[in-house]
């Protein structure tokens, strides 16, 4: 149940755009930039790698603590809570670099920052779904999507090309070389995220509607298991289940494998195997064509199945999205150094992965979630994404290091045949939506 906007009510233009660029950011920065930040100060692959997907846990099993979010205080209050409690993580990632046991302090505190984060987008989402009616939902769901992905290329774009920046031209070390030299450049990289955080949590303190509770909303955490309980057992009665399972899981297992690893290929030296680019042409190339590019493939895939209907192009779909990694298999094979055949091949895959990944969200809104406890269950089939990113991000850095850059995209390769296999048994059970 969602309330209308009433005359007083904050207009949405003032908080939705500036709540989902938060949500993203802080996303971003933490499972993601987490790993070039890593690699930088010169941790291994298969470190790096590992640390930075851990923290993608809180972010797959949030549905299981989003209910404490839905009893206690207002959830404009736990936004605001939380956004103070991560610029305060960031600062104190910042203070604590260089200290003795740094790592163990830092993944310390990316870890609980992770939880953190997830409970601010559990109420971000809350705020948003119960402050506007279904018609602006839908009215203001395109600026949604733009403002989460804003916060990406901020992150993985802006920022990355920053931290080079300042580690070459402000602080005179090696652009090329990894250690404990970059330390002062993502010291400050991480003080602006605390600034931004706390600068957002101050606007939206005046800017953002305090959010209704749901009419589900559990009166106590007894009576949250129950639901829970009764969601996860309606889940596995649906027909077909576990075909849909294995669809979650699989279908973006190779994306999973490249998602830690694309990045370390590009600044990893030439003798390694890798491009040899900097911060600078990472944070350009791959943190923002790369991920414009996954903004217009998502763009045009959301068109091209609102055209034809989910059922028969989501194995198009599929291929789309695992085929074109083979560009980093050429690129690892003849180790390009011009700057547009790198910026062609990353556009290329990425723009794949926008259009391909619009199949498997449409599928679980469609086809996994219907039913009585459809938000739960579309939750589950997110999560179900989420523990496949996490842990073959977790492996990938190892089996990189054990097979080198080209026998590894060859095993990505190979990691699409059970995604195609998965894609064409998914069922089909309720009546699409839309479709020509």
């Amino acid at each position: 149940m969602t309330t209308s906007i009433t005359k007083s009510a904050p207009p949405p233009l003032l908080w939705v755009p500036t709540g989902y660029f938060a949500m993203a950011m802080g996303y971003v920065m933490l499972t993601s930039v987490t790993a070039i930040m890593f690699k930088n100060l010169g941790m291994d692959n298969g470190r790096a790698a590992q640390y930075s997907s851990m923290l993608i846990l809180a972010y797959t099993i949030k549905p299981l603590f989003a209910p404490v979010v839905e009893m206690y205080r207002t959830k404009k209050f736990f936004v605001l809570l939380t956004q103070v409690a991560l610029a305060l993580g960031f600062a104190g990632v910042a203070l604590a670099m260089g200290m003795p046991d740094a790592m163990a302090l830092m993944m310390g505190l990316f870890w609980i920052m992770s939880f953190v984060g997830a409970t601010m987008d559990i109420a971000s989402d809350g705020v948003y779904v119960t402050s506007l009616d279904t018609r602006s939902q839908s009215l203001y769901c395109g600026v949604q999507s733009l403002s989460w992905n804003i916060g990406p290329v901020f992150a993985s774009g802006v920022l990355v090309y920053l931290s080079g920046r300042l580690h070459a031209d402000v602080f005179h070390h090696d652009r090329h070389a990894f250690g404990p030299d970059w330390i002062a450049s993502w010291r400050v990289i991480f003080l602006i995220v605390a600034v931004l955080l706390l600068l957002l949590s101050l606007w939206h303190a005046r800017a953002m509607p305090e959010g209704a509770r749901a009419a589900d909303t559990p009166a106590s955490l007894g009576q949250a298991g129950r639901i829970l309980r009764n969601a996860f057992t309606s889940f596995f009665d649906k027909p077909g289940v576990w075909r849909m399972v294995a669809f979650a899981l699989l279908y973006r297992v190779s994306i999973g494998l490249l998602e830690k690893i694309g990045p370390f290929f590009m600044v990893d030296p030439v003798e390694k195997g890798g491009l040899g680019m900097s911060n600078e042409l990472l944070g350009i190339v791959y943190g923002t064509y790369g991920l414009l590019a996954v903004l217009a493939g998502s763009l045009l895939g959301g068109w091209y199945v609102a055209r034809r209907g989910l059922r028969p192009v989501l194995f198009t779909l599929c291929c789309t999205l695992n085929i074109p990694i083979a560009t980093f298999l050429a690129m690892a094979i003849y180790q390009p150094s011009d700057l547009y055949v790198i910026g062609a091949g990353v556009v290329i895959e990425k723009f794949a992965f926008g259009f391909g990944s619009v199949g498997f969200m449409i599928y679980l809104m469609q086809q996994l979630a219907p039913g009585r406890f459809a938000t739960t269950h579309y939750a589950f089939g997110t999560g179900l994404m989420g523990m496949c990113g996490m842990l073959t991000g977790m492996a990938s850095g190892y089996l990189q290091e054990a097979l080198g850059y080209v026998n590894y995209f060859w095993l990505v390769m190979a990691a699409t045949i059970p995604s195609f296999i998965a894609t064409w048994y998914a069922p089909f059970h309720h009546a699409e939506e839309g479709g020509a």
